[in-house]
């Protein structure tokens, strides 16, 4: 009883300093914008890019004038200690009201420490790790002059051909929640004016991920019950873990570009979910409201502001119109204020009114960044990110004593080894590898060909290059394979290392086709003819169709593009010194004609059924896909016990209890995702195959068992039904849990009322 009594004064002793704080926040920012003009308020909503990156084709000018005359609520793509002191000395020192400016930046995964691409980390399933790599990035970050990154990006995404699936978590709503809220966690931690945390800024809100076409930039269109249900649930998430910004998406909702819709930003996020950080648009978003067919310049401001946009990010539309658009009436001064307070408040609470140069400390930066225990980070982020497809006959891992050769143009890479937002990341500084093969066995112990160009395609090399590409052409196509025979024939197995490039990958690379290039086919299949084993180790941002390699291949490597310890995290894999334990968290399509492919679909009124004509499937391919959501082998093998549930149904607060016994049956030591899902058979609208409702990761020595435990209440068959009200309906259910979603042991239960 005492212990509760202490935990109860607790928090009202922390509720009460909040509310003194908010009272002291609230007290200053109002003194202040007593002191504002309109042009200043309107220049607080003003983010303009300047630096050394820019994400987009415009770049804005006259930023340091502007500054100076109180215009600039903060900038983008400006980051290391003496690039943000030379702006905010301007700001705090020239400026009328001496206002400091935010610093933003792109930190995406990982900051100099590059960690896997976003879709990497969510295959290791391990939010824990995933909160640990974000609070790296933010140490790291805010020792190079930022206090503000756009991510994390929680936008679910199940069409692979759309090139920003590589920045997010894939295609579930549960896994994706679970992700969002660890990031934001990991880039604010728990007091967001201490110098080594960031504000973050959950993106693209929202239903950027449904994108269609998969084309990048696309319209977007569903009913409000799949938003509710599967693409907002891990924006919330975000917000309700206390994301202090949110960023617009380019698409539209319900017709409306989502910078204009009032019903998004004003009525849903702040008002049916309280959000009270502020929120800034992507890349000129307001501004190409125009191409939509949304009106002029001022028009466009006057549909944004008034939706509850507070910042512009490079368009200056606000600043170029926003005056007259309140002096004329078509904008509330009301709504300015109050875009412009939220700004002012993120501000405070940063701490930058208390020490505009908390986060500028050259010596901090030199101590910081790519230390050693981040390095290590990395390392096991990469091994723990790696997902195995295929091992066939136990062809993985390899015996260093055997013959091998390591084949293809990304053996030896560093450049994308980082992948696409990879920012401040350098390349140069990225273990290939080749290098971690070199260190690990000493050189001249494997044998080695390039095999093919990276890309052969000439426009494709040419529009990739334009953007940094740096892919060269060292030979002939011709010369390249022969000598990769020939390498080949050598050998006892061959390590076949393909993939896409970063630029492949990311915003604006959309594909049509998601296989491997066919320079990169054409060597697989001369290796092939050798008949030597052949392992693939794959280095792409996004799930690709892969049926020939998966029916030819030995064994197949999903690694990612894994950040700046790639190369050692492959060799341990490869060679046995770490067991692979990822697990998919998108669909991998058996070819790009069964895009959108995704676990939890419904099911129609046709359901498929061998050997009948008239249900839902294709002619030519099977229903299922190559890989399914949540698959992911070992190096060792795992058994699932009979499902036992403690009762057959359940009301009110009565809580079910799921069990199984896990048994690792083969001859490693090794760790397995243990997956639950469940189905609601009947409801008042139709209702997923399977939902992903918990996990867990057990790591067990061979021949080791253990009970795994789940926990289901009624808040988790809980879904917005036809009314849009969250409830859980009574009826019959099914539970499944299994190592993915289409190997499942299962057992059914009733919620009754």
């Amino acid at each position: 009883m005492a212990k509760k009594w202490l935990v109860v004064i607790t928090i009202m002793i922390a509720v009460q300093a909040n509310a003194q704080q908010d009272s002291k926040m609230n007290q200053f920012i109002s003194s202040l914008m007593q002191k504002m003009t309109l042009e200043e308020k309107v220049g607080q909503l003003n983010l303009p890019s300047i630096g050394f990156d820019v994400t987009g084709p415009i770049l804005s000018e006259g930023v340091e004038d502007k500054i100076k005359k109180g215009l600039v609520g903060g900038v983008f793509n400006t980051y290391t200690p003496a690039a943000v002191r030379k702006l905010q000395d301007i700001a705090v020192k020239e400026s009328r009201l001496k206002i400091p400016l935010l610093f933003g930046f792109d930190v995406i995964h990982g900051h100099r420490t590059i960690f896997p691409i976003s879709l990497g980390l969510s295959a290791s399933w391990d939010p824990a790790l995933i909160e640990r790599t974000a609070r790296v990035a933010a140490d790291e970050a805010s020792a190079d002059g930022l206090n503000w990154t756009f991510s994390p990006m929680v936008d679910i995404a199940r069409d692979p051909r759309w090139g920003r699936v590589s920045e997010g978590s894939g295609e579930d709503p549960y896994l994706g929640s679970r992700i969002a809220k660890a990031m934001v966690q990991g880039y604010q931690g728990n007091d967001l004016s201490k110098d080594n945390t960031i504000m973050a800024c959950v993106k693209h809100f929202a239903l950027y991920g449904a994108s269609e076409a998969g084309r990048d930039y696309n319209t977007v269109d569903m009913s409000r019950v799949r938003m509710y249900n599967e693409y907002l649930p891990p924006y919330k998430a975000a917000v309700n873990a206390g994301a202090g910004s949110v960023m617009t998406s380019f698409n539209e909702i319900d017709g409306v570009p989502a910078s204009a819709n009032k019903w998004l930003l004003t009525d849903l996020l702040r008002k049916q979910w309280g959000f009270n950080g502020f929120v800034v648009t992507d890349y000129t978003a307001i501004t190409e409201m125009i191409a939509h067919g949304m009106g002029d310049e001022k028009k466009v401001g006057e549909l944004a502001l008034n939706a509850g946009v507070d910042m512009d990010m490079v368009g200056e539309i606000f600043l170029n119109h926003g005056v007259e658009l309140v002096r004329s009436g078509r904008v509330p001064m009301a709504q300015v204020d109050a875009a412009c307070r939220r700004i002012l408040e993120a501000k405070y609470k940063l701490g930058l009114f208390a020490d505009p140069y908390r986060y500028i400390n050259e010596e901090r930066g030199k101590e910081r960044i790519m230390t050693a225990d981040k390095l290590a980070l990395s390392k096991e982020a990469a091994i723990k990110s790696m997902v195995l497809l295929k091992n066939a006959n136990q062809a993985l891992p390899l015996s260093a004593g055997k013959k091998i050769a390591f084949i293809g143009p990304l053996v030896k890479d560093q450049r994308n080894l980082i992948g696409s937002w990879s920012g401040a990341g350098e390349w140069k500084k990225a273990t290939s590898l080749w290098s971690a093969l070199e260190q690990k066995f000493g050189a001249n112990k494997f044998l080695y060909a390039k095999g093919c160009n990276l890309v052969d395609d000439e426009a494709l090399r040419k529009s990739l290059n334009e953007h940094d590409g740096q892919i060269a052409t060292d030979a002939t196509p011709e010369q390249l394979l022969n000598e990769a025979v020939q390498t080949a024939q050598q050998a006892d197995v061959v390590v076949a290392v393909l993939g896409e490039t970063a630029g492949m990958s990311g915003e604006a690379a959309s594909r049509s086709m998601i296989g491997l290039l066919n320079n990169q086919s054409d060597l697989l299949h001369a290796l092939k003819k050798t008949g030597k084993p052949i392992i693939l180790v794959l280095m792409n941002g996004r799930p690709l169709t892969l049926e020939w390699e998966d029916k030819n291949m030995d064994a197949i490597l999903e690694a990612w593009f894994s950040g700046t310890q790639a190369g050692p995290a492959m060799a341990d894999l490869l060679f046995g010194d770490a067991n692979p334990s990822g697990k998919l968290s998108m669909t991998f399509p058996r070819n790009v004609g069964q895009v959108p492919i995704y676990y939890n679909a419904k099911n129609t009124g046709r359901p498929f059924t061998e050997g009948q004509k008239y249900t839902t499937q294709y002619l030519d391919v099977p229903n299922s896909p190559l890989y399914p959501f949540g698959y992911g082998l070992s190096y060792t093998t795992f058994s699932y016990g009979d499902l036992k549930l403690n009762k057959t149904s359940i009301s009110g607060n009565e809580k079910l209890q799921v069990s199984l016994t896990v048994t690792n049956t083969g001859n490693y030591d090794g760790t397995e995702t243990v997956q639950l899902y469940i189905r609601d058979l009947v409801g008042t609208i139709t209702r997923p195959v399977k939902e992903l409702k918990g996990f867990q990761k057990v790591s067990l020595k061979k021949g080791e068992s253990r009970e795994v435990n789940f926990t289901l209440g009624v808040d988790d068959l809980k879904f917005y039904n036809g009314n849009l009200q969250w409830a859980a309906e009574p009826g019959e259910f099914k539970v499944f849990v299994g190592g993915n979603s289409q190997e499942v042991k299962e057992a059914g239960f009733r919620l009754v009322r």
